[in-house]
């Protein structure tokens, strides 16, 4: 009896504890850094302290950082895959085997301990993985303490120096950055050429640089009145007594830090009254000057509208950086290169300041799921920039639609679960994330209702803002949000390369003087279906079929236009028939989803016109 009640007690705990794996949890760093810069060699030495807290579940034996600048080396793994992809990045290319050490990019650790004990650690690549003294148990902080250089590559992609509009350093992926584990484990990737995950913390970070140059970035600049370059209370003087100043940041529950730096930037703030304050970097150079300076407004007008529409920004500052090779997201700023036409420079602002929310607050793996943040993204800024622009175009999102069905008839499509760097084609990636992303959402709309998409956003940031969410953590909060159930949308859009094609198939006159109406799904993804049949008259009404493994259906989405709500259609049948009590005669047009919002690769067999 003893040994049966110990059995019990021991199933119990064991599942208590399978239960209390499922649950949210997540890492915490606190890194403190100090680095020197060497602006003619473009050198650095650094020392980082990071207090580590182990939230998960498990001990671990093992740690593992990226050391991102290694990349940047002839032979390294992103130089061999630039030179095998049939369509390899333009920026990339074969450059980085053509870099000499002197324009080489690396990052070197000289000395690693845990709690003041020496750690053995080896290189491999752009990660170093680091063998314990001492595992770290289910929540323990420990202290690893590193000495580390480094040297900023020759700008080729998203970080180095002397870019082509001659920005001296974009110092993003810059520092040892402790790899992120979750309940999948350790996220150990190596730096190919796609995007990043990182580990949410806080960062105290000084910078000892040349006295001439300007430097922006992430987090809040502790001693403005040390530095001046703008930063200082109006009215103070800054003495610059040495050659180099010390700017000190601190930047509280990010996950990055990334910065810039150029003798010549011109520094531009803008206070807004119920925002942040917005810090603008760019070259003196007359001709952009003019651009920077009407785009300013604008930004502060697309800080609001994602505020409105997704959350109200969480920090105090945002700076909009020229540097980079193009426009990537950062903690609390973005590098845009900026020598462009306004409606360019107003569109990639746009964009990565989106990614303030979508990746910077609501921080997804990246390397695996690359299409919530590209996709959302695309999806909130084309619709900010209709918005913000005056563009006045009722259909904003089409040109999103059209490089996804471009994609899904090209015959290189592979479906999103895919790595983001093992897409055999380059364009096949940036459509599937970028274009199919968007689809995702905005399509989302369709199937849901366009009010519970607007929910369904803003409570998706409400729930999961300084986390890491995942695809199914954004389907529960819209299957909350709509009660309808959505896990064949998740897995068929994201899982598959099944595409939607629906048609017209029949439409004939029955001897009672009402009409069949056939309608048939020819592709393999199922999906709901709003057909509006107009009438002689002028008079439309919609007929709605929700395919049964919603379990629900939506709204009416035009209320003005009468609804009938029709039986199920199971997604196995491949034809949907019903009568319409009406007679073939009266009958001017029938069409399947005149939102043209679901994404049918085939729209030629969607309309049947007497």
């Amino acid at each position: 009896m003893v040994k049966k009640i110990a059995f019990v007690y021991l199933f119990i705990a064991t599942s208590m504890v399978a239960q209390n794996n499922t649950s949210y949890w997540q890492q915490h760093v606190d890194y403190k850094m100090n680095v020197d810069m060497d602006v003619k060699n473009f050198q650095y030495k650094g020392t980082q302290e990071l207090v580590y807290t182990n939230n998960s579940p498990d001990t671990l034996t093992q740690v593992f950082y990226h050391l991102y600048f290694n990349a940047f080396q002839p032979g390294s793994e992103m130089d061999i895959r630039s030179q095998n992809l049939p369509d390899p990045d333009p920026r990339v290319l074969s450059k980085i085997s053509a870099l000499t050490p002197e324009e080489i990019g690396y990052l070197k650790v000289s000395s690693l301990t845990q709690n003041d004990k020496p750690l053995t650690y080896k290189v491999a690549g752009t990660v170093l993985e680091v063998a314990l003294n001492k595992p770290i148990i289910p929540g323990e902080k420990v202290t690893f303490y590193m000495e580390f250089n480094g040297q900023v590559p020759k700008q080729i992609r998203r970080s180095g120096r002397n870019n082509n509009e001659g920005v001296s350093l974009s110092m993003t992926q810059w520092y040892p950055k402790m790899a992120e584990y979750d309940f999948e484990g350790w996220h150990a990737d190596p730096y190919i050429a796609r995007e990043f995950h990182g580990v949410w913390g806080n960062f105290d970070v000084t910078i000892n640089i040349d006295k001439d140059y300007v430097l922006g970035g992430t987090g809040y600049l502790q001693n403005p009145d040390q530095i001046g370059h703008g930063y200082q209370k109006e009215g103070v003087e800054v003495k610059k007594k040495s050659k180099k100043l010390s700017w000190h940041f601190k930047a509280p529950n990010v996950h990055d830090f990334a910065w810039a730096a150029d003798p010549d930037y011109v520094h531009d703030v803008l206070k807004m009254p119920n925002g942040p304050t917005l810090h603008f970097f760019y070259k003196n150079n007359e001709d952009i000057k003019d651009n920077w300076k009407d785009l300013q407004p604008k930004a502060a007008e697309l800080m609001t509208y994602f505020s409105e529409k997704i959350g109200k920004y969480p920090y105090d500052q945002y700076s909009i950086i020229q540097g980079g090779d193009g426009g990537m997201e950062y903690a609390m700023c973005t590098l845009i290169t900026g020598e462009r036409n306004f409606g360019s420079l107003v569109g990639v602002t746009a964009h990565e300041m989106a990614h303030a929310w979508f990746q910077h607050i609501l921080a997804t793996n990246e390397a695996k799921h690359e299409w919530m943040d590209e996709g959302f993204t695309s999806y909130i800024s084309t619709l900010a920039m209709n918005e913000v622009m005056k563009q006045n175009n009722p259909n904003s999102l089409r040109g999103v639609y059209n490089g996804y069905y471009q994609l899904a008839i090209s015959g290189i499509e592979q479906p999103q679960t895919t790595q983001a760097d093992r897409y055999a084609h380059n364009s096949a990636y940036g459509a599937s994330a970028y274009s199919k992303g968007a689809v995702f959402l905005s399509q989302l709309g369709y199937i849901i209702g366009e009010d519970n998409l607007a929910k369904t956003i803003k409570r998706y940031f409400d729930e999961w803002k300084f986390k890491h969410p995942t695809p199914n953590d954004f389907k529960r909060v819209a299957e909350k949000v709509s009660g309808i159930q959505l896990d064949w949308y998740l897995t068929d859009w994201t899982k598959t390369t099944n595409a939607i094609d629906y048609g017209i198939k029949e439409v004939t006159e029955n001897k009672n003087n009402s009409t069949k109406i056939v309608l048939e799904r020819i592709g393999l993804m199922p999906m709901p279906i709003d057909l509006y049949v107009e009438y002689n008259d002028g008079s439309i009404e919609s007929f709605y079929m929700p395919i049964r493994m919603m379990r629900g259906i939506k709204e009416n989405p035009i209320p003005a236009i009468k609804r009938t709500v029709l039986p199920d259609w199971p997604w196995t049948n491949p034809t949907y028939i019903f009568d319409l009590n009406k007679p073939k005669s009266e009958i001017k047009s029938i069409k399947i989803d005149i939102s043209s919002v679901m994404a049918d690769i085939n729209p030629s067999n969607n309309t049947y016109a007497r």
